[in-house]
């Protein structure tokens, strides 16, 4: 009997793991390619040294070039300060005097994700049906559920101002160019560390075409030094007057395996809110994922719960901690949190950020290890976050490297590659 044969590529299965999840969700569809024979020993490797080399790599992950993806234009007009508009909104604004609505850390996310999820478009003088203004400082407004559409110039006063180390879901990082307020100027919300360096977070902002959740580097791709974080002066860790049918638990069917409901979505944003976002390559969405069980566990065991308490299924004390923003939220790990791992290989985030039309810093992590490994002479600018043809040619000299040959050396990474590139 011959050596096994190893292709390295992302098997098609049902596993619920962060990294099948976004690449089913972002990948196309590719046709099945036959192994080329080669031959090579696999290398016996225990979990623990996978997940120590996984942890060097991430610590030694650079940050993105700053490129804003959304296009070139820095220029972000903002609408001035004004009262909320249509049907679903209220006239008139808090006066200095007044308190300012109180609101929690989930519930600042949930509203931010229901924008991202309509993919409410960018205007400057558009209102959407809850009554808020469609620019990036109107999406903040909303978030933060304050009385009427602030401006970047205004926003600063509704929030203290906090220190990089003290970011948390549902702060803001603002930018007000007070010369020139028409360029520049921006705001996005802060939704969590994406890697151990807190080079890069999750920011969920709204800005052309539409808003959306992506992963950025730190502060911001273009005038990163300027913006300046800010946390809600109304926040708190349970919002007052909340109706009591607000905490009604949904039942245990409504989670766990193959339950797909919106509860399972509402339950990821809260654990979003309270520290859990690293658990999640993409979504939270409705259907059960072992990501959701990842995610409520780490929040059971910040309770100080363990066994069956902080086995990753919401019960209804669960579910009352994280309607009512009481209880603790999620620790940071030492340093950040590192992407989940993807098919037992640490840091690799699945085959989604490596195909045509990608733009990705896992992109950008990929092609500055390829060039310290000797094959950066197929790159004549970069590397760079936007996947390119340099970057494929480069892996495939790389795997061809590893002697295989044909599909196996195609130059799109797969686990293997990655953890050889890495290790």
């Amino acid at each position: 009997m011959g050596p096994p044969v190893f292709e390295d590529t992302d098997p098609g299965s049902d596993c619920d793991c962060p990294g099948c999840v976004h690449g089913r969700g972002a990948r196309p569809h590719l046709p099945a390619r036959p192994a080329a024979p080669r031959a090579f020993v696999v290398a016996a490797v225990t979990a623990a040294a996978l997940g120590a080399a996984g942890q060097a790599a991430a610590a030694d992950a650079p940050s993105p070039p700053p490129r804003d993806p959304a296009g070139d234009d820095a220029a972000t007009p903002q609408g001035q300060v004004g009262p909320l508009f249509g049907s679903d909104g209220t006239d008139g604004r808090t006066e200095s005097g007044d308190a300012l609505p109180t609101t929690n850390r989930a519930q600042i996310i949930e509203r931010a994700l229901r924008w991202v999820d309509a993919k409410v478009p960018y205007r400057t003088s558009a209102y959407w049906s809850d009554g808020y203004r469609q620019d990036c400082s109107g999406f903040v407004s909303m978030a933060w559920r304050l009385p009427g559409n602030e401006w970047t110039g205004s926003l600063g006063r509704y929030g203290v101002r906090i220190t990089k180390a003290q970011l948390q879901p549902g702060d803001m990082l603002l930018f007000h160019n007070a010369a020139n307020p028409q360029k520049g100027s921006h705001v996005v919300l802060f939704g969590g560390w994406t890697d151990r360096t807190r080079t890069a977070y999750v920011a969920y902002e709204q800005t052309p075409p539409h808003a959306r959740r992506k992963v950025t580097p730190y502060a911001y791709w273009v005038n990163s030094s300027h913006y300046v974080p800010y946390r809600y002066k109304g926040l708190v860790a349970r919002t007052a007057g909340a109706p009591v049918t607000e905490a009604a638990y949904p039942g245990a069917r409504s989670f766990g395996p193959g339950a797909d409901n919106a509860s399972v979505t509402r339950l990821g944003r809260m654990l979003v809110g309270r520290g859990a976002r690293t658990s999640y390559a993409e979504g939270p969405g409705p259907r059960w994922s072992d990501a959701d069980r990842r995610a409520t566990a780490a929040f059971q065991r910040a309770q100080g719960w363990t066994g069956v308490d902080a086995d990753g299924l919401p019960g209804p004390a669960t579910w009352r901690l994280l309607v009512t923003g009481t209880g603790r939220d999620v620790p940071a790990a030492p340093g950040g949190s590192g992407p989940p791992a993807s098919h037992g290989v640490s840091g690799y985030p699945g085959g989604a950020p490596f195909r045509p039309g990608a733009d990705s810093p896992y992109v950008t992590r990929l092609g500055r290890r390829l060039v310290e490994k000797g094959y950066g002479r197929f790159y004549t600018t970069g590397p760079g976050p936007h996947w390119s043809e340099a970057d494929r040619r480069a892996v495939a000299a790389f795997q061809r490297a590893q002697g295989w040959r044909g599909g196996a050396a195609d130059g799109h990474p797969g686990p293997e590659t990655w953890r050889r590139l890495f290790a």
